[in-house]
């Protein structure tokens, strides 16, 4: 074989190898859960050993590549009064670290927020992808799960621990219209046959699949619904009972604050 010759096959095959072994593009993963992100406020100047203390509100989702998220708007309301929020992203082999978050847009009648991580996660080698929104809304009896991760103990919470993922299969019960804010109108609702615990406020509820994956985004985590209205997920207590239905946001209406934005997002392919 010309000297030549092999020299070519050898750079070929050296390409090829490289190309197999190179990480996906962001946004590419087949775990939905590296969508996710914890809401938070940071209680520390300086991290200890074990990170920075913080207060756990709720969680929120990537949506495309420029580092937008979406969360329910009840989610930010303790930072009304100041406080710089911030979320806790994962990254490949190293311990989850605090990006702040600049408030888009919120639409508290419908309860829905767009958030911005900067700097850019998908432009820093963090572990992320995003969440595809679906256009159509979600039929009654239709199968779905819900995803939210939270900090392993609430209280004393520390910015290195690796979260705890919750999956929550159930079905789409039925459409109700309740008010969301005061002295809004009433916004529409999915109720949800899993229970919903605090803290999974902001959490993707995504359509399942034929062969049972996580297919696109259909709701955001609200509450639970109480005696025909909805308890954002934020003041359930242990004197609220756990077997009622949960409360999701219809996707359609985080997607009508995107387009008056001007943001975009992934529809299912």
């Amino acid at each position: 074989m010309p000297r030549s010759l092999h020299l070519a096959l050898v750079v070929s095959l050296a390409a090829l190898l490289t190309l197999a072994q190179s990480p996906s593009r962001p946004g590419e993963t087949n775990s939905p859960e590296s969508a996710l992100a914890r809401i938070v406020y940071r209680l520390d100047e300086t991290p200890s050993g074990r990170g920075y203390r913080y207060v756990f509100y709720g969680n929120a989702f990537f949506i495309n590549e420029d580092g937008y998220l979406l969360t329910v708007a009840h989610v930010l309301d303790n930072f009304r009064d100041g406080g710089q929020p911030y979320i806790l992203v994962s990254r490949l082999n190293s311990p989850p670290r605090l990006v702040s978050i600049t408030v888009i847009a919120t639409d508290p009648g419908h309860d829905v927020a767009i958030l911005q991580a900067k700097p850019n996660p998908f432009a820093n080698h963090f572990q992320v992808s995003y969440l595809p929104l679906a256009a159509d809304s979600v039929a009654p009896g239709e199968s779905v799960l819900a995803l939210s991760l939270h900090p392993p103990k609430l209280q004393n919470a520390q910015s290195f621990e690796v979260p705890t993922e919750d999956r929550s299969p159930g079905t789409v019960l039925s459409h109700e219209t309740t008010q969301l804010d005061r002295g809004a109108p009433s916004a529409d609702v999915l109720l949800l046959s899993h229970p919903v615990i605090r803290g999974q406020s902001g959490s993707p509820v995504l359509s399942v699949s034929h062969d049972g994956s996580p297919a696109a985004v259909v709701g955001l985590i609200e509450g639970r619904w109480l005696r025909g209205t909805a308890l954002a997920a934020r003041a359930i207590t242990s004197d609220h009972p756990a077997d009622v239905p949960g409360v999701a946001i219809p996707i359609q209406q985080a997607i009508n604050l995107l387009k008056v934005h001007h943001i975009p997002y992934q529809a299912p392919r």
